[in-house]
């Protein structure tokens, strides 16, 4: 376990994201989970150790698969996350913990752990800012679409710490599971206006650097710029998997074993981008035909 600031905690060893930790007057705030309850006793154990206080609220920074089973491991009395998340919660099928515990489990124990949880559904959601305060600690919530619709950052006020879950990732391309990529682009370039000095909590690979930013940028631009051209052209969505290798490129090549996840990331991330051409496109003629129509009355 990580000290980063004055009250605020984070662990980059266990499964899944990297979690972090505000104590406050009225309990511990989570920002996001471990994924195994093994590893989410570890965590409740280190923090006991800092304090006796209760879990007061969990933070959910995005509802990626390694995000939403953690919460049931702690039942807090707050689950705060973006509308977007709630939305994406609850759409979910009853069978989305068998399959949560058959991607992450790597033996039968660990199956049978994961399906003793259940997904929460957050109690508080928003939908562009909030503010909270739990005691004097403030902590402010920005909605920041990018990987996911409700992607969102945490931001501790007194300490000047950003938590930007899966929006900034260091060495490896990045999960892109939304048509925001455009407003992704438009986020990171904000940091150094809007939070010029925070200490960035990437959600993969706790303190960031910001030199981590310029290739990511780089990748989210080429990637669009390639898209972009295969969708103005009528290129079918099938052949953004050429572009795959010209992306990987960007960052070191992959561990073998790792490589497929890797690639099929991309894949992933490249018909999100080109169905938000393809939205963009659609949202342009429903607004043309709305003012043909408007004229037509006139």
């Amino acid at each position: 376990m990580q000290k980063i600031a004055d009250g605020v905690w984070i662990e980059t060893t266990l499964r899944g994201v990297t979690v972090g930790a505000f104590e406050t007057a009225e309990g511990f705030v989570l920002v996001d989970t471990p994924s195994f309850p093994a590893d989410a006793n570890q965590w409740r154990m280190m923090l006991q150790e800092i304090a006796d206080l209760p879990i007061r609220a969990i933070l959910l920074l995005d509802s990626h698969r390694d995000r939403i089973l953690g919460a049931s491991w702690f039942q807090p009395e707050l689950l705060i996350a973006h509308s977007e998340s709630r939305e994406a919660v609850v759409s979910l099928s009853n069978s989305y913990v068998s399959t949560i515990a058959n991607l992450l489990a790597t033996n039968n124990a660990e199956q049978t752990s994961l399906l003793s949880g259940r997904i929460l559904k957050p109690t508080v959601t928003f939908s562009d800012r909030m503010r909270l305060y739990f005691g004097d600690v403030e902590l402010q919530l920005i909605h920041r679409p990018g990987p996911l619709q409700g992607t969102i950052w945490v931001y501790g006020a007194q300490q000047d710490v950003l938590f930007v879950g899966d929006s900034v990732m260091t060495g490896k391309p990045p999960y892109l599971s939304s048509p925001y990529s455009k407003a992704w682009i438009e986020a990171l370039q904000s940091l150094d206006i809007e939070f010029p000095t925070s200490t960035l909590i990437s959600g993969r690979q706790g303190i960031t650097e910001r030199d981590a930013i310029p290739p990511l940028l780089q990748y989210l631009h080429l990637a669009r710029e390639r898209v972009q051209h295969l969708y103005e052209t009528r290129r079918p969505h099938s052949e953004t998997t050429r572009l795959i290798h010209e992306l990987l490129g960007i960052y070191p090549p992959p561990l073998e074993f790792e490589l497929e996840e890797i690639q099929q990331r991309v894949r992933t991330g490249l018909q999100f981008i080109y169905n938000e051409f393809r939205e963009d496109d659609l949202g342009r003629f429903e607004e043309r035909e709305q003012v043909v129509a408007a004229d037509d009355e006139e």
